[in-house]
């Protein structure tokens, strides 16, 4: 078998910022019953509205509420769609340069599966979780993916 082109090393890199951890209707539904909590006890506690976007928060230490250094996730079964995804979203699919980019970042994306083999175990990935979305005022914009353009491209 070969080498998987992605293996989580739980580093946490991309659990760092602000905003991007988007909240579609049924991660807020996911991650409130994961919670035992009301949708709108998880949204005041743990998210931010942006637009009709709803985000995570970020600690003071500048990552996800969520996030634990050395175990990852605190509330991995309830997270949402955007993390189940990473590394698989539309740029780094799509784009070589990104997915080339985002292995200085992220330590379990594997150079040696090569663009390809990243797009083929993505899409594979990414239709197993049903995790591609459709447009909308509140799909994250890194899921809205045209899986058979890119298999497609790499043909």
């Amino acid at each position: 078998m070969s080498e998987p082109a992605f293996d989580c090393q739980r580093c946490g890199h991309c659990c760092h910022g602000t905003g991007g951890i988007i909240l579609t209707g049924h991660d807020r539904e996911r991650l409130a019953s994961h919670l035992g909590i009301s949708i709108e006890a998880m949204l005041d506690r743990y998210a931010d509205q942006a637009g009709e976007k709803y985000h995570l928060r970020a600690g003071e230490d500048g990552y996800c509420v969520f996030f634990r250094a050395g175990h990852g996730c605190s509330e991995h079964l309830g997270r949402p769609d955007i993390c189940r995804a990473w590394p698989y979203f539309r740029g780094n699919l799509v784009d070589a340069v990104s997915w080339e980019m985002i292995q200085t970042d992220c330590p379990g994306v594997s150079a040696d599966a090569g663009h390809s083999g990243f797009v083929c175990e993505g899409v594979a990935y990414l239709q197993d979780n049903n995790l591609v979305h459709a447009p909308g005022p509140e799909a994250p914009n890194a899921l809205v993916v045209d899986l058979a353009s890119l298999l497609r491209s790499i043909k």
